[in-house]
């Protein structure tokens, strides 16, 4: 089983949260997993930790469309942190909108994180979904 040290779900909507919770325990242990409703709580959670000087999240689940601060502010924000630990953040929607894939794939372009697109409803975590394979061992 994977070890991760800290999971943030971001998503509105708690049945997904619990699927999330509930796959992750059959791929990955994990003390540290905590959700947000929204992007605002998330970021907030993540500048209190680096306040803090505690590790930021290895992992995060990030839905697009939620109220207050949706997944794209949420990025925007989170990019212009000065976070030098490469962080997996796996976009999880239900939108079928082609400028969303888009989108995801311009601050897949931009940022130091690695970015993964999913589609919603998620039926499997892959061990790739959080940690990144190094290709040359």
């Amino acid at each position: 089983m994977k070890k991760v040290n800290s999971i943030f779900i971001i998503d509105d909507d708690p049945i997904t949260v619990f699927g999330i919770k509930k796959m992750l325990k059959t791929i990955t242990t994990c003390r540290d997993i905590t959700a947000f409703e929204n992007g605002k709580l998330a970021l907030e959670g993540i500048q209190n930790r680096l306040t803090e000087d505690v590790e930021v999240p290895e992992v995060i689940f990030l839905d697009i469309n939620m109220p207050i601060m949706d997944g794209w502010e949420f990025l925007e924000e989170l990019v212009s942190l000065n976070i030098k630990k490469r962080m997996i953040i796996n976009v999880i929607t239900s939108s079928i909108d082609p400028k969303d894939y888009r989108k995801w794939n311009e601050f897949r372009l931009r940022c130091i994180h690695y970015l993964n697109f999913k589609n919603k409803p998620l039926y499997k975590i892959e061990e790739t979904d959080l940690s990144r394979i190094n290709l040359a061992s």
